[in-house]
């Protein structure tokens, strides 16, 4: 008991404390059941129920405002980052380096500053707000309490009045705790009537302070900042002039979505040349027409954003070993057109030569006893003349075709333009392949060129050139 004593405790105090909590917890039963009357106010209910919203609606602002410095500092560290990589990539021997310099640490204080007085000047204000409500809230707790142990003593003392045995002293002495009580009571009730619609009448003044300090700093901060951004533009600008030679341009990049093409890589365009002399190869089977064979696939046709080549068409038949010599001697006559293909030139035949169609006397034979064991025969032809030009050459026989013609091509199947810039291709049509003007713009598996008919027709290479797919055509020429 000493040592309780020593704190200010007493076993008298404890055991009223005790008394008064269960003293309440009948009055607030009682009152539950509709056996005891409680005294109401309205007014001072209305006035909790708007400190509590307006509790909540400050716990709310404060934790978005400090969301939003969180988010301002992020976005300090982000911006300093960048700064520091254009610090890195910045030659010491460009124009403008000790400016770019300049303006990123005038960009970290700018930062700063505005960060500092935001906290400052709307989360100290907004804590310091805040500040008050908990005192008051306890305030208004306590006095429920009060108010409960004044409806308990009011009880208390109008049952010793309406008991039919009186007792003076009792009903004296609850008098008393009755006057006390309520006296209590009433002091804490007229402080918080008065409080209450004063710090709900507070909120709008507070709330136009807070939203007025963080608008003005974040408006003076967007001006200094535009001012940095615009000192920086015009040292890019003065960089660019004097290495405006090397300007890197950004090409559109391929979407993901679109689906993939075949990994058919285009073969390099021949110069033209007509000093070499062409490789002409005989395939053993005629080719089908232009995709007319029933088990021919057409190949599928390539996205409008063009990833890669397109798929390529299938694999032409190649002629079996076991050839019968009476196969091989028919392909020389008159109907039958070979299949030319352009190379470089290779080494002079070992097999029978044969110029204008015929075989050279005196090698009929050889030939004969050779053509059971080869393949292909292998023809060394010279370039050929129309009217009287070399073709192929600078001569008059390539006055009617584009500039920069480098070969024909012919369409083997449909193919739909999915593009401005593509060509629109039906099976047959033959097509003059030129070059690229940029040739860093030339996808792979993707040519450029204009049908021979509308060049015929127009003349006019602006209007009729376009892009299209190699794997939809075959070379002619």
């Amino acid at each position: 008991m000493a040592e309780m004593g020593s704190k200010g405790v007493t076993a008298g105090k404890i055991a009223s404390n005790v008394q008064k909590k269960l003293t309440r917890a009948q009055e607030k039963v009682l009152q539950k059941l509709g056996k005891a009357d409680e005294t109401k106010d309205e007014q001072f209910e209305q006035c909790v129920q708007n400190f509590n919203k307006q509790l909540t609606e400050g716990t709310r602002l404060q934790k978005d405002l400090r969301t939003y410095l969180a988010s301002v500092k992020a976005m300090h560290e982000a911006s300093k980052k960048l700064s520091e990589c254009l610090q890195e990539v910045y030659e010491p021997e460009w124009p403008g380096r000790d400016e770019a310099n300049k303006i990123a640490e005038n960009n970290d204080l700018l930062w700063m500053d505005y960060h500092q007085k935001l906290v400052d000047q709307a989360l100290l204000t907004m804590d310091t707000y805040l500040g008050q409500f908990p005192d008051i809230k306890s305030r208004i707790a306590k006095r429920g309490r009060k108010l409960v142990d004044y409806d308990s003593a009011r009880h208390h003392y109008e049952s010793l009045q309406t008991a039919k045995k009186k007792d003076e002293a009792k009903i004296a002495k609850a008098e008393e705790e009755l006057i006390k009580a309520q006296k209590v009571f009433e002091e804490m009730n007229v402080d918080l009537q008065e409080e209450l619609p004063s710090l709900w009448n507070s909120r709008v003044g507070f709330y136009v302070n807070t939203f007025q300090s963080i608008a003005g700093l974040e408006e003076n901060f967007h001006k200094e900042m535009s001012k940095l951004n615009q000192s920086l533009n015009d040292v890019l600008v003065s960089l660019e002039k004097q290495h405006g030679s090397n300007t890197f341009t950004v090409k559109a990049q391929p979407s993901d979505s679109a689906p993939e093409k075949g990994n058919k890589s285009p073969s390099p365009p021949p110069d033209g040349s007509p000093a070499a002399t062409p490789e002409i190869r005989v395939n053993h089977e005629p080719e089908p027409a232009s995709g007319a064979s029933p088990g021919a696939t057409i190949p599928k046709s390539p996205s409008q954003l063009r990833k890669g080549p397109p798929v390529p068409p299938p694999p032409k038949h190649t002629p079996s070993k076991e050839m019968k010599q009476e196969q091989i001697l028919s392909l020389f006559d008159d109907a039958f057109v070979p299949e030319i293909s352009v190379t470089t030139p290779s080494q002079p035949a070992e097999a029978s030569e044969v110029v204008g169609g015929a075989q050279e006397p005196g090698e009929t034979a050889a030939s004969e006893a050779a053509s059971s064991s080869l393949p292909a025969v292998v023809v060394e032809t010279f370039p050929a003349t129309v009217n009287g030009a070399v073709e192929g050459s600078s001569g008059t026989g390539r006055l009617d075709l584009p500039p920069g013609f480098m070969f024909k091509v012919q369409a083997q199947h449909d193919y739909t333009a999915t593009d401005t810039d593509e060509l629109q291709l039906k099976a047959g049509d033959v097509v003059l392949v030129i070059p690229f003007q940029n040739p860093e713009e030339q996808d792979e598996g993707w040519l450029m060129g204009v049908k021979e008919s509308d060049w015929n027709q127009h003349k006019e290479l602006e209007k009729c050139r376009g892009v299209f797919p190699e794997n939809f055509t075959e070379r002619v020429q």
